[in-house]
């Protein structure tokens, strides 16, 4: 009888089959019975056929076990597949591309592992409000899959299994590291680019001077100096790990790593503990919250109060509607809006139980829309602001592509949370979620299923990463240095570019810290992961290569950040060399200079 194969395993089959560009299919039987199914992979298929051995030698195997329940795996030839499956049932392959697609499929899992990280995070957020929450358990759970995938690298096998494995640990905790302040920094440089004025400081909003190195650039506060001091004081644990090498002492290694173990892991507690009683970054998140719910107050007066829908069943703005909300707002008809109508407009706006103060909302809704600096805001100007408020409206709520009074009730009613919530309102936390219960499940859930997808998917994408380094002869510590991070930064860098592409000192200021803040979790808990791992196993310290691009790009990065808030748009090349320059000083060490 024909052994039956899931559909999402047939197709797991056929992708794979397809990636290498032969497919064959076979059912393999012993005499008791015994089956299982073979993925036959031709490995040359332009060779000549020498008989029923030779094409034995010449085929790979992608091996899934049996689905008859309770019939034992009979063991393939040996001939046929050297590669082990993890856990003993998910697939695995000798080829290249069959390797490249296991590493694709597991690192989309472990990015859908960190999206569920995040979006729990955010939920146990609103029902806990900020303070530990936001200092302690998020900055630990953001660092979560690379802390996963870092300790699966050398927690199983032998202990030289281990040691060759475990340099794919070492590759993305550099490249996660390097990326963020390399890659991701430059390119919220360059979304995030706005006019510089005379004394270098970046106009908001006003973006006119398209790619000048010189007369463009970005703007930032000056505690993000403070979150980028931080971070290169961070480093400290490399230095002390190293120092054997440094001196070249020919003992005092194992307690070399002991003592980065303990300053990393005092030094992931100290940052928390910072982040909890100076949540500076939590004041800045409540402005910026008090500025959404300003947004979604307006446009949901507007909807409500016989203006008609702002937006079209296609969900294309209503440009006729959003005409009459000015002429309204426009009290004296002279074709702009002065700071007494518009306060008087958003005074006028019921924003039901949130504390807003209107002249603030009047400051942020003026930086906002004018573009001008005029201190007025002209017709285009409003129609220009309403346009972008709808947008990030509709980045902010998932809707099924119906944009009706349901979608801006449902945005103006998040805002209304974020605020309170940020605003410290203990009382009214509760009431502020209209179903507690279902969103503390939802938030555990999500969490529990991330930190689940994490445990179970980082060591099969480890095997993978080996395989394919393998298969290559590509060394593992540059495949997992460039493809991982992007499978478990890749949610926290589009949110880092959604931020940025809003040209506000402000925005731009809270994604800077964010980024310096995931490099010194890099540098702390994801390090203290690591040199537990080397100190428990016995593993070897053996990275100086690795070690000095973190700590050059750290101290470049840093040095360059924590004393300057301006950024005109060339400091952002300076930010994209830096990555493939620690590329080829990685190579030159270990392959030239033989430091590995």
């Amino acid at each position: 009888m024909p052994t039956r194969l899931p559909l999402h395993l047939l197709l797991l089959l056929l992708l794979a089959g397809a990636a290498h560009g032969h497919l064959g299919i076979s059912s393999s039987s012993s005499t008791d019975g015994g089956g299982g199914l073979l993925l036959l992979l031709p490995a040359d298929s332009s060779s000549d056929d020498d008989g029923a051995g030779g094409a034995a030698t010449r085929r790979t195997v992608l091996r899934l076990p049996s689905a008859a329940a309770g019939e034992e795996e009979e063991e393939p030839p040996p001939e046929a597949s050297a590669c082990e499956m993890t856990y003993g049932f998910l697939p695995c392959t000798d080829t290249a591309p069959g390797n490249l697609f296991l590493v694709l499929a597991y690192g989309f899992l472990m990015f859908k592992a960190a999206t569920y990280l995040s979006a729990g995070s955010e939920l146990l957020l609103q029902i806990l409000g900020p303070g530990i929450v936001g200092g302690l358990f998020l900055p630990i759970l953001g660092a979560l899959p690379d802390a996963m995938l870092i300790l699966v690298s050398g927690l199983s096998g032998t202990k030289e299994v281990a040691q060759s494995q475990v340099l794919i640990g070492m590759g993305l905790l550099a490249g996660s590291t390097v990326m963020l302040l390399t890659l991701l920094w430059g390119s919220c440089v360059v979304v995030g680019k706005c006019d510089l004025s005379e004394n270098s400081t970046a106009i908001d909003s006003r973006d006119t001077k398209g790619f000048s190195l010189f007369g463009s650039g970005v703007s930032t506060d000056v505690q993000t100096s403070y979150a980028a001091r931080i971070m290169a004081i961070s480093v400290l644990p490399f230095i002390i790990v190293q120092i054997p090498q440094i001196f070249k002492l020919h003992s005092g290694h194992r307690l070399a790593v002991l003592l980065g173990l303990i300053v990393a892991a005092v030094l992931v507690l100290a940052y928390c503990l910072y982040q909890i009683f100076q949540p500076w970054i939590q004041r800045r998140r409540l402005e910026y919250a008090g500025l959404k719910h300003v947004m979604s107050g307006v446009l949901r007066h507007a909807q409500m109060h016989v203006f008609g829908r702002l937006l079209h069943e296609d969900g294309t703005p209503n440009i006729p509607v959003i005409e009459k909300l000015f002429h309204k707002i426009d009290l004296d008809n002279d074709g702009r809006l002065e700071r007494g109508e518009l306060q008087a407009f958003i005074i006028g706006v019921k924003f039901e139980d949130v504390d807003l103060d209107s002249n603030l909302a009047v400051d942020q809704v003026m930086a906002d829309f004018d573009r001008s600096h005029n201190f007025v805001i002209e017709k285009g100007e409003f129609i220009d602001g309403i346009l972008r408020w709808l947008e990030e409206a509709k980045r902010s709520v998932v809707t099924s592509g119906s944009y009706s009074k349901k979608f801006l009730q449902d945005f103006h009613t998040r805002t209304r949370d974020e605020h309170n919530l940020l605003l410290g309102n203990d009382d009214n936390d509760v009431e502020a979620i209209e179903n507690p219960t279902w969103t503390s499940f939802k938030a555990i859930s999500l969490l529990l299923l991330g930190t689940a997808m994490a445990a179970a998917f980082a060591d099969p994408l480890v095997d993978a990463v080996h395989g394919f380094s393998n298969a290559t002869s590509i060394p593992s510590f540059f495949i997992s240095f460039i493809a991982m991070p992007l499978a478990t930064n890749s949610s926290e860098a589009v949110s880092a570019i959604i931020f940025a592409s809003r040209k506000k000192q402000r925005t731009l200021s809270l994604t800077f810290s964010e980024v310096y803040g995931g490099v010194t979790m890099n540098n702390t808990l994801c390090l203290a992961v690591f040199l537990g791992l080397v100190y428990v196993r016995g593993l070897t310290w053996d990275f100086s290569s690795e070690v000095l691009i973190i700590f050059l790009v750290c101290t470049i990065m840093g040095l360059f950040t924590s004393f300057r808030t301006n950024f005109p748009l060339w400091t952002c090349f300076v930010a994209y060399l830096l990555y493939p320059l620690s590329l080829v000083i990685v190579y030159v060490l270990d392959y030239k200079f033989g430091w590995s």
